[in-house]
């Protein structure tokens, strides 16, 4: 953090009143960074989980494509993880049922990715609930039932998709850990990224085709996990297994 300081000729108070403003600034901004607070909440009580106690989440993002979710799926398959969670566009998975089968039946769970990739943040809250419901409607037709769990699809939220997600019975669910595979920084970035990842991260990848290096990256990501020590669990999994704390969001 840069910190840029005017000297107008004033008496050295002035001076040091804005060393001790900037001094208290950057000490906020230091307990923000270290301190492990699972949840994100409004006033009244609606929930963004990025975290747990223990155990890890590795959450897959999938908005479009249909050449990169198989080979994830068949990585995982291969590395032995039987927990992970999808988070799936309704748009998506109208026109791959046949992914979505797949993942259900090797058992990983579903969150809801929205139905179009659109910023909640910037929606009126009448296209936000539309966004949702036509999405929790694409999934009934896939027979894909009882999902509880929401990502904003740009991962862009305020405190109005809390409450909606709310109302529709929906904890919606951030990360800690980016691994910015969707930028294809090269496999070995990836890993590093998600090197940081500790007892309770949730983790962001991707299994859309635009992350074009998550599959050769993943049974590093995997080794590095199990060498820690780390047990890999749904979102769900993660959410029951800990006791939350909260913090407001404006």
């Amino acid at each position: 953090m840069k910190f840029f300081y005017v000297v107008n000729g004033k008496a050295l108070k002035s001076i040091t009143l804005i060393l001790i403003a900037a001094f208290f600034t950057a000490w906020f901004l230091f307990i923000e960074n270290i301190a492990q607070i699972p949840v994100f909440s409004t006033k009244e009580g609606p929930k963004a989980v990025y975290r747990g106690e223990k155990d890890l989440a590795l959450t897959f993002n999938i908005g479009w494509g249909d050449e990169k979710a198989e080979p994830i799926l068949d990585t995982l398959k291969k590395e032995n993880v039987k927990s992970a969670t999808f988070f799936l566009s309704g748009s998506w998975a109208e026109r791959h049922p046949d992914i979505v089968e797949r993942i259900v039946k090797d058992g990983y769970e579903i969150g809801l990715l929205g139905y179009n990739y659109e910023d909640y943040s910037e929606l009126e809250d009448n296209k936000i609930r539309k966004d949702i419901l036509q999405a929790q409607e694409a999934f009934r037709k896939l027979n894909v039932k009882n999902i509880k769990l929401l990502r904003a699809p740009t991962g862009h939220f305020d405190e109005r998709t809390l409450k909606i997600a709310n109302q529709y019975g929906f904890t919606v669910v951030h990360w800690r850990i980016d691994s910015k595979d969707w930028q294809n920084p090269g496999v070995k970035t990836i890993v590093e990224n998600v090197s940081k990842a500790e007892k309770g991260d949730i983790v962001l990848l991707h299994a859309s085709d635009s992350a074009k290096q998550t599959a050769e990256a993943l049974p590093q990501i995997i080794d590095n996990i199990q060498q820690k020590g780390l047990k890999l669990v749904t979102v769900s999994e993660l959410i029951a297994n800990s006791e939350v704390k909260t913090k407001e969001i404006n």
